[in-house]
C-alpha cells in the first residue's frame, strides 16, 4: 500500500510540474466552478517610499491572495530625474521574483524609450531596451517564485509573451509611451516600425491562437494609453474614434500616430471574435474600467473592455500604491470581473 501511495504522489507531482512545462499553459489557484484570480498592476515604484514600502506591500497583499498569475504593465520608475541604470531593471526582477505566483511584465517608456533624456541619464534608448530582452527576457518563463512558460515572439522581440489559462488566453503586445517611440527626446522611426509590424503580427497570431482553441476571452496587455477618442485629451492622445486616426502628427507631443495603425488592426481582431477582449494599460495613472472602443460607424463595441490600472498617484506624490484583482470565470458570459484591490498600509491619512 505504501508503494501505491508513493507512486501515486510522484505522478501526481509529475503532471503538476509537467502543467507548468507547457508553453502558454498554466495550473491555477482556481475554485471549484473553474473560476480564479489575478493580479494587474503597474506604474510603480515612482519614489524611493515606493520601493521600500508600497511595492512590498502590494507584493505581500497579492501573495495572501493566492492568485494564478500577475502582470506588471510596465513603466518600474518615474519619467524623469530617475536613472536608467542596470540597477533599476536588476530591483524589479527582485520585486517580481517575491511574487509567489508567475509574474509577467511588458516594458515601458520609462525604463527605455525615455532613457534618452538628461534627466534620465542620458542614456541609448534601443540599447536600454536591448539591455532589458537580454536579461529580463533571456528564458521562455515568467518571473516569480512559481514560474510559467510562455510562448514567446520571435527575436528580437522576445518581450512579447502568450500564455492561456483556461479558456482565455492572455498576450503582452509591446506597446510604450511617447507614442511608441516616435515621440520625445529622440524618434527612431525606423525602430517603432519594425516592432509595430511584429507587435500586429503578434497580435493577429494571438486571436488566431484563440479561435483555434475555442478560447471564451482574450486579455492583452500594453503599457501605453493609445487614446480611442477625443475625451480625454489631458490623459491620452486624441484621434477620430471612427477612423482611428490621431488628430495630430509628429513632432507635436500630443501626436499619438505610433498607435494608429495598431488599434486598427485591433478593432477588426475584436469585431471578428465576438466574444470578450479587454486591453490593459497603465501610462496616465488613472483607474478605470469602461469601453472606449468605437465601430466605423460610430457603434460602441460591447465586448471590448478597457481597464487601465492606477499607478502612483500624480497629484500626492504619495505611496498610494494599489493593484486591480480581476476574476475569471468563462462560465460567466462577461468572463471577467475588475475589483480594486486597497493595500491599507498604503493608504494615506485623508484630511476632512
Amino acid at each position: 500500500m505504501q508503494k501505491v501511495v508513493l507512486v501515486a504522489a510522484a505522478l501526481a507531482l509529475a503532471v503538476a510540474l509537467g502543467a507548468l512545462a507547457i508553453p502558454g499553459r498554466v495550473g491555477a489557484n482556481g475554485n471549484e466552478n473553474g473560476s480564479y484570480t489575478i493580479g494587474l498592476w503597474g506604474d510603480v515604484p515612482y519614489s524611493d517610499e515606493q520601493k521600500t514600502v508600497g511595492v512590498p506591500n502590494l507584493i505581500a497583499d497579492m501573495n495572501r491572495n493566492q492568485l494564478a498569475f500577475s502582470v506588471h504593465d510596465g513603466d518600474l520608475k518615474a519619467g524623469s530625474g530617475s536613472l536608467c541604470d542596470d540597477a533599476l531593471y536588476t530591483q524589479a526582477e527582485t520585486f517580481f521574483n517575491s511574487l509567489r505566483a508567475p509574474a509577467m511584465y511588458t516594458p515601458g517608456d520609462n525604463e527605455w524609450t525615455d532613457c534618452d533624456r538628461p534627466a534620465n541619464g542620458g542614456f541609448d534608448s534601443f540599447e536600454r531596451l536591448t539591455h532589458i530582452r537580454e536579461t529580463m527576457f533571456d528564458t521562455p518563463f515568467s518571473f516569480g517564485q512559481r514560474r510559467l512558460r510562455q510562448e514567446v515572439q520571435a527575436a528580437p522581440y522576445v518581450e512579447d509573451r502568450r500564455w492561456q489559462l483556461g479558456d482565455v488566453v492572455y498576450a503582452t503586445l509591446s506597446v510604450t509611451g511617447s507614442n511608441n517611440n516616435l515621440g520625445d527626446t529622440d524618434p527612431d522611426p525606423a525602430e517603432w516600425a519594425a516592432r509595430n509590424a511584429a507587435t500586429i503580427d503578434w497580435l493577429h497570431q494571438t486571436f488566431d491562437r484563440a479561435r483555434a482553441r475555442h478560447a471564451k476571452a482574450v486579455m492583452l496587455i500594453v503599457q501605453a494609453n493609445p487614446g480611442f477618442d477625443r475625451n480625454d485629451p489631458n490623459r491620452a492622445p486624441i484621434r477620430d474614434p471612427q477612423t482611428l486616426a490621431s488628430d495630430f502628427q509628429p513632432p507635436d507631443g500630443r501626436s499619438g500616430t505610433g498607435f494608429d495603425e495598431l488599434l486598427r488592426e485591433l478593432r477588426a481582431e475584436v469585431i471578428d471574435f465576438a466574444k470578450p477582449v479587454v486591453l490593459v494599460h497603465g501610462d496616465s495613472h488613472y483607474f478605470r474600467v469602461d469601453k472606449p472602443l468605437l465601430d466605423a460607424n460610430g457603434n460602441r463595441i460591447e465586448w471590448f473592455t478597457r481597464l487601465e490600472t492606477p499607478g502612483d498617484n500624480q497629484q500626492s506624490g504619495s505611496n498610494d500604491v494599489q493593484w486591480v484583482k480581476v476574476t475569471v470565470d468563462s462560465g460567466d458570459p462577461e468572463v471577467f470581473d475588475f475589483e480594486q484591490e486597497i493595500v491599507a498600509p498604503n493608504l494615506l491619512t485623508y484630511a476632512p
